[in-house]
């Protein structure tokens, strides 16, 4: 299981909005507006980095009204 938290970005007035969508894909865990340099902050997991890179690309960035979007796997070091 690969897990990430994934950066979105929105366009003014659209956080709310984009994290509501988001937090129906399946794969999400949650959405969640934040203030910052991003507006939505996702916590998502998927069988592998390929399906990962799946969500990402084909559902999450396909949600109107996100501009941007940084994926952060999580790891387990030591």
């Amino acid at each position: 299981m690969v897990q990430a938290y994934i950066l979105v970005q929105t366009e003014v007035g659209k956080a709310a909005a984009v994290a509501a969508e988001i937090a129906g894909l399946a794969g999400v865990i949650s959405a969640e507006d934040v203030t910052g340099p991003y507006d939505v902050i996702v916590r998502a997991e998927s069988d592998d980095v390929d399906a990962l890179g799946t969500l990402v690309v084909a559902r999450v960035q396909n949600v109107n009204g996100i501009t941007r979007t940084l994926t952060c796997p999580v790891v387990k070091l030591g």
